[in-house]
């Protein structure tokens, strides 16, 4: 793919913009006319007052009783926040936005046109004056919070402040905010905003003959703030803008190689995947905070929807799905460190909650200390939060591989967690399980009624949970608990309802299909309405706890998934998409994934490229509503849909199913050209693949560690070379299977007859 993306003046929205980011601070570039705007964010700018923290009486069974009960005034009372309706005070922590700076240009210029060039970080800014083309260049630190601008040729132009205060004074006054100090001075312009009881905040900017360095920082008080944002200045006068911008593009450049590489006729999914990795790398690069909805793209005009916080029940997942298989596993540490640090506030909470000594439980929405956000009571017991993060943690294991990492702190996380589902669980006379109190995420929002027994997304994660425990203690040699494995051989794994007789044309098919089965959210309630979670369905994907190819399971999930279709797309938001995308992907209807990839790309981005949480134009769904962003700035940005969309497309050229390798499976039938190199795989293995007159014909495997190779059989013939050595291959499980050395390649191709 060309390295160079392009953006037309103008860009009249602030998420249309150009992002540049290093996963804590981020610059969004727009503008029109003689005046190009410059966004500046901060992942980490919270203010951390408000929120709830867990008490005794959030327990499992005094929540159970007021459901039961219908005690709707009983369960408020247990969720409200610790400073709900105290004047100044806010009711939940926050992001805080930053503002802006505007470069006015000379008076008649006209801003024309950018490029971003993704494989060095650069944006480029055209713009005409008196009939000449000129250029500003841009970039931002990847390692530094420093934005640097400079002209090519002296250019004049002046830059007017626009802190976020000037749009949200009323809303930060209510916060108990003061307006920012001004810094005008010889050499330096900018803000401090003080914060009530956070770390202060300093933007700063030095205007030099050939454009101006900005920096951020935060510190203890106002004073310290700017003097670390000097700092950074100082710093880059000393390295030189020479040796900064080698800097720059050196960073990038090794992004780039670990990046897996891909060549698909569908150019408009290609360039979603690439504009995707480069900001995946803006949104979660080893050195930064963990990534928030937003990470550090954050809007000066209004305090960021949702706060810009943790959401765990699918949106951090998501944004992470392109670490794996896209190569980048040191950005999942930031989360996990982070994670790591509420140890103390998951065990109490778990004690609290379920009333076990060494649990994990993390609420589904929280800030970067673990407060949780309170008031959403069905989104606090979605216990399947905990068990996803769970599963990526023991996936990371898996994919580094790092056996170590695997027993002093992922393991412990597993037991913890696990613990708390077995306080949660019910078991009859007969030795059946059951989860009597549960949800399926955001279904019935916050309602009574929003519950019900066995939820199957919850018996999906237990079971992945169970298996990956089972795994784990194969791996380090260590006798498991056999609860677990009572636990997978007596809970369901899913709720079951009758199959929906409105799907079929007449009385005939109906009576055919009276005794045909579907899964159900819960039991007593199959998916009766358009819904933008597809959890339901995730023992097909994420948790893989059943095989889609099972003669047991095959019936069921066709049922499923025409049910799911037959609801429609009509209150999905953007991160809806490429959930379902890789569903399709691992049912083998690759077209549809592509479609549904196009659609996101044509309903749920901006014109700038932005990747929205509500669709940008009416008519597809009703989520959000009916917005028009021309009258009102009201556009919701998220990431984990973009991240969402580089992970489908990896997931359409190699997915694992039930510790199975499968290569091109998930990939349209109609590409009749196309190929893959780099992407890793769990063993620690990477794979290239290429395509050929609509077959897969070579396969490469480069093992990072010893491991078993277990792959479907992704050729057309039943005679396989493995490095020049035949091997037949089962034509009833058709499955390769060899021993990989660390170091060692290894080229698979089919042997034509």
């Amino acid at each position: 793919m060309n390295s160079e993306l392009h953006w037309e003046f103008p860009l009249t929205r602030t998420h249309c913009g150009i992002l540049l980011g290093n996963a804590r601070m981020g610059v969004m570039l727009w503008g029109q006319e003689d005046t190009l705007r410059i966004t500046v964010g901060r992942a980490d700018l919270w203010d951390h007052r408000g929120g709830m923290q867990w008490t005794d009486k959030q327990s499992y069974n005094n929540i159970r009783t007021c459901l039961e009960r219908e005690d709707r005034e009983g369960l408020n009372a247990l969720f409200r926040t610790d400073t709900e309706g105290i004047p100044g005070q806010p009711s939940r922590p926050s992001v805080i936005p930053v503002g802006r700076i505007d470069l006015h240009l000379p008076q008649g210029s006209e801003l024309r046109n950018a490029t971003l060039n993704i494989h060095t970080g650069q944006a480029r800014i055209c713009y005409r004056y008196q009939q000449n083309d000129l250029t500003l260049e841009l970039y931002l630190s990847m390692e530094f919070d420093l934005l640097v601008m400079h002209t090519i040729g002296n250019q004049d132009f002046s830059i007017s402040n626009h802190p976020s205060w000037q749009t949200l004074g009323d809303n930060l006054k209510d916060r108990s905010f003061t307006e920012p100090e001004m810094i005008p001075s010889s050499k330096y312009n900018g803000w401090i905003q003080k914060f009530p009881s956070d770390p202060d905040f300093c933007l700063l900017y030095e205007k030099v003959n050939t454009g101006f360095i900005l920096s951020t920082a935060k510190a203890s008080d106002g004073r310290s703030a700017f003097d670390a944002a000097e700092s950074l200045i100082n710093a880059y006068d000393r390295a030189g803008s020479v040796a900064s911008s080698e800097a720059s593009c050196k960073w990038w450049r090794e992004w780039w190689k670990e990046t897996p590489e891909i060549s698909i006729p569908n150019k408009i999914i290609e360039e979603s995947y690439y504009y995707g990795m480069y900001k995946f790398a803006g949104l979660a690069q080893p050195e930064g905070v963990a990534a928030t909805l937003q990470g550090p793209w954050v809007e000066d005009y209004q305090l960021p929807p949702w706060s810009n916080d943790y959401h765990f029940n699918i949106n951090v997942q998501m944004c992470y799905w392109p670490a794996y298989k896209g190569n980048h596993l040191d950005c999942l540490r930031p989360l996990f460190d982070l994670i790591f640090s509420w140890e103390d506030t998951l065990i109490d909470n778990a004690r609290k909650f379920a009333g076990v000594k060494n649990g994990r439980m993390l609420p589904h929405a929280v800030d970067d200390r673990c407060t949780c956000m309170g008031g959403f009571w069905t989104g606090s017991i979605d216990h399947a939060c905990t068990a996803w993060i769970s599963q990526m943690m023991f996936d990371y294991a898996l994919y580094k591989p790092d056996f170590d990492f695997l027993r002093a702190k992922v393991l412990p996380f597993m037991r913890g967690t696990m613990d708390v589902f077995v306080a949660m669980l019910e078991k009859d006379a007969d030795g059946i399980y059951s989860l009597p109190v549960s949800v399926s995420p955001e279904y019935g929002g916050a309602h009574m009624k929003a519950w019900g027994r066995n939820s199957s997304f919850q018996l999906a994660a237990i079971h992945r949970l169970c298996d990956n425990l089972q795994r784990a203690c194969d791996i380090l040699k260590i006798r498991p608990d056999p609860v677990w494995a009572d636990i997978m051989k007596n809970l369901p794994k899913c709720s079951l309802a009758d199959a929906n007789e409105n799907l079929w044309a007449d009385t005939e098919k109906n009576n055919q299909n009276q005794n045909k089965k579907m899964i159900a959210l819960w039991e007593g309630c199959d998916l009766d309405e358009s819904h933008r979670h597809h959890s339901h369905l995730a023992g097909l994907y994420p948790f893989d706890s059943f095989d889609a190819s099972d003669d047991k399971w095959r019936e069921i999930i066709s049922e499923s998934v025409r049910h799911w279709i037959s609801r429609g797309m009509g209150k999905w938001t953007g991160w809806s998409m490429p959930w379902a995308a890789i569903l399709h992907s691992r049912l083998r209807n690759g077209r549809m994934a592509e479609l549904i990839l196009e659609v996101w790309n044509r309903v749920f981005t901006n014109y700038g490229r932005g990747t929205l949480h509500d669709p940008d134009f009416r008519g597809l769904t009703l989520m959000g509503h009916v917005r028009n962003y021309t009258v009102k700035n009201t556009e919701i940005m998220q990431m984990d849909a973009g991240m969402g969309v580089c992970g489908a497309i990896l997931e359409m050229f190699v997915s694992e199913q039930r510790g199975i390798l499968h290569i091109m499976e998930g990939m349209p039938e109609n590409w009749k050209e196309c190929s893959f190199k780099g992407i890793r795989a769990s063993g620690g293995i990477l794979i290239d693949g290429c395509r050929s007159n609509y077959s897969t014909t070579e396969i490469l495997i480069r093992a990072k560690a010893d491991t078993i190779i277990k792959m479907k059989n992704p050729f057309s013939e039943n005679l396989i070379l493995v490095n020049g050595e035949i091997m037949k291959i089962d034509s009833v499980d058709s499955l390769i299977i060899f021993n990989a050395v660390e170091g060692e390649s290894y080229e698979l191709c089919g042997i034509k007859k």
